[in-house]
């Protein structure tokens, strides 16, 4: 048994056992089912061009040529050929049928751009022009999609824009197909469903920092784009890297299932589902061109009830019923059903397209019953994930398999939903942090040099599950030990290459190579722009700016207050507020004090924001001195209240202890 390297180290391949789960895994499965990679080249009109898409400083945030993964149109290859044995024979299928890009039509009416980011772009033809549904992650990915179509189906401006739910890769590159100038003007109109701003504003803000760290394991950024990295991500091919992001307020809220609009004279009708994949979402049905358009509530693989990245857990019982309610209200009134990720499905299939929104429906109420019934019979979150598994009635189809969402941490979502993080056993209600655990574990095992060897020949027996969990305690009890990051990051890999998941193999992955070559480092504050400042109200930034403070600080602070007046749009909120500081923590309430303030601050949202996110010690008054904010008294209140807060570091480390890593 070769010992495993005891510094930073290239990638290793498969080992003996990975292999074989992976070929008996090809084995048991329909790979060459041709049926999904019909569907994902039905009416394509041309692929997307070979030249990556660029920003402003020349960076490529979209490159179709950087993906390992070929087109299996242009390769010549089927689906599930050539796939390396790194790679989950599965993940491999779902990554060529994504690779499948370029400009499709849907229905006469409708066409899509898929492959050029993580989420679809479509466009209905007008009256006068397109209108937009859903702009991707940045704004330099959606005027790629546009220039794409206009170049194929001929120019038409922007007359509408439709956005179908709060998450960023739906609405954040609004800026490449229409100016909010444009929007303001009463021009062009964005429709949005309602709770729509607040939604998308407070997603990426509170634990915006955490989850845009998070999102690095979750979507692979920092990973090579090889047969042993990045090979999708399961819900499209990748995520746009460092493209500019905007959000523009919509104009027009739907706020009542049934509702009905007409934009650039093409009718629409629709359906609310907040709570479902989204705070904020809705289907919607093109009467008049025999369309439905799903939204992200059903795709081409299981989805998260909870996202890894981190969000709020969403609610697997609603979300079954929002599709059978579709199926309800629009059976017989479309002749294809598609969504914001991957590829439609028409009423000429075998069992329609109803077909698979019922299959999609069954999946979340199958995980939610299920997990809800073990529950009442008194499984932990751990065994009822080790033990629910999809019928074959289900698991036969491929857009319920685990390639972003999975059974296992779906079924945790669910209980954690109805009962919290704790399983009931007073043994885990008040455990040891978990580096504190992790040392003594270590001693109690015997001593670091003795679990590395029970670990090695563990790895080599094909455990690489319990080798990372066990190795991560002598990591976490020692940093430095180079063995025992070596062995993890090793059992981690082999974890990536075995899983069908792709947020599961990005997360196995990128642990490795930071065990291998250190936790990042730098300063960042995660999705944080002007466009997201302008959508937070007054009471959204005090909360981003409590989330700042350090409770010790603060109390050593002791109680302050002062009174921050807003000048010019305060989202419709109260324009003045009594700040201060009590018992270590920030209030902020609407209105003047009775008592006439010693300290008033005067400032636009954007100059609170800029408050917020300044650093160092002579950061307020540069505020101050350049005009974002003017302090009317004794600006000591504010002064204080700045000393309290610590910025974010957005290269927390992961899979290492905090503490190696300076704040």
């Amino acid at each position: 048994m070769p010992a495993e390297p005891a510094g930073p180290d290239e990638p290793r391949p498969a080992d003996p056992v990975t292999r074989a789960l992976l070929a008996a895994a090809a084995e048991t499965m329909p790979l060459t089912d041709p049926l999904d990679l019909t569907l994902a080249q039905r009416g394509r009109i041309a692929p997307l061009p070979d030249a990556p898409v660029l920003t402003p400083t020349g960076w490529p945030t979209w490159d179709r040529r950087s993906f390992v993964r070929e087109d299996p149109t242009v390769s010549g290859m089927a689906a599930d050929a050539g796939c390396p044995d790194t790679v989950h024979p599965s993940l491999w299928r779902q990554a060529g049928l994504n690779a499948v890009d370029g400009l499709f039509e849907v229905t006469p009416g409708i066409w899509q751009v898929r492959g050029i980011d993580l989420s679809n772009i479509t466009f209905v033809a007008g009256d006068h022009g397109w209108i937009v549904v859903d702009t991707g992650s940045c704004a330099e990915t959606a005027a790629a999609a546009l220039a794409l179509t206009n170049a194929e189906l001929g120019e038409r401006p922007v007359t509408a824009v439709i956005i179908t739910h709060s998450h960023i890769d739906h609405f954040g590159g609004i800026r490449g197909v229409v100016s909010p100038d444009d929007v303001l003007s009463g021009r062009v109109p964005v429709l949005a469903p309602a709770g729509f701003l607040e939604a998308a504003a407070s997603e990426n803000v509170i634990a915006g920092n955490a989850m845009s760290r998070r999102a690095m394991y979750m979507y692979g950024f920092l990973l090579p784009r090889t047969a042993q990295g990045h090979i999708d991500c399961g819900l499209g091919r990748s995520v746009p890297i460092l493209g500019s992001q905007g959000l523009v307020a919509p104009t027009l809220e739907v706020r009542t299932t049934g509702e009905e609009h007409v934009l650039d004279g093409v009718r629409l009708e629709f359906q609310l589902t907040p709570g479902a994949e989204a705070p904020a979402e809705m289907n919607f049905l093109f009467p008049d061109l025999g369309a439905l358009c799903m939204a992200e509530n059903c795709t081409g693989t299981l989805h998260n009830v909870y996202t890894p990245r981190g969000a709020v857990v969403r609610d697997a019982l609603a979300w079954s019923l929002y599709i059978d309610e579709a199926i309800e209200r629009f059976t017989g009134r479309a002749n294809v059903a598609f969504a914001t990720h991957h590829w439609p499905h028409w009423n000429d299939l075998a069992d329609g397209w109803e077909g698979w929104l019922r299959v999609q429906r069954d999946a979340y109420r199958f995980i939610h019953d299920q997990t809800m019934r073990l529950a009442n019979a008194g499984r932990s979150p751990d065994e009822i994930a080790e033990e629910l598994t999809l019928p074959e009635s289900l698991a036969r189809h491929f857009h319920v398999h685990d390639y972003y969402g999975t059974v296992r941490h779906n079924a945790k979502a669910v209980y954690q939903r109805y009962l919290g993080h704790f399983d009931g056993n007073p043994a885990t209600l008040d455990p040891h942090p978990r580096t504190e655990r992790a040392r003594r574990y270590v001693e109690w095992m015997g001593g670091a040099q003795s679990i590395l060897e029970r670990s090695r020949q563990a790895l080599a027996d094909g455990d690489a599950r319990w080798v990372a969990e066990v190795v991560n305690h002598v990591v976490f009890a020692d940093p430095s030990n180079r063995d025992a990051r070596a062995l993890q990051a090793a059992a981690l890999e082999q974890l990536g290459y075995r899983s069908e998941s792709a947020v599961w193999r990005s997360f196995y992955l990128t642990g490795a190579q930071e065990l291998r070559n250190g936790t990042p480092t730098g300063l960042g504050r995660g999705i944080v722009n002007p466009d997201m400042v302008a959508a937070m109200t007054p009471s959204m930034l005090f909360t981003w700016l409590g989330v700042h403070v350090v409770g010790s600080a603060a109390i050593d602070c002791g109680d302050l207050s002062l009174t921050v007046a807003f000048s010019g749009d305060s989202g419709g909120e109260a324009t003045e507020w009594d700040v201060g500081l009590s018992n270590g923590a920030l209030y902020a309430t609407p209105g003047r004090p009775a008592a006439p303030p010693a300290t008033v601050v005067q400032c636009s949202r954007q100059g609170l924001a800029s408050l917020i996110l300044a650093d160092g010690p002579d950061a307020l008054e540069g505020l101050m001195a350049d005009g974002s904010i003017h302090v009317v008294g004794d600006p000591e209140p504010l002064r204080l209240l700045k000393a309290t807060c610590a910025p974010f570091n957005l290269w927390f480390p992961i899979i290492e202890p905090a503490a190696t890593t300076a704040d």
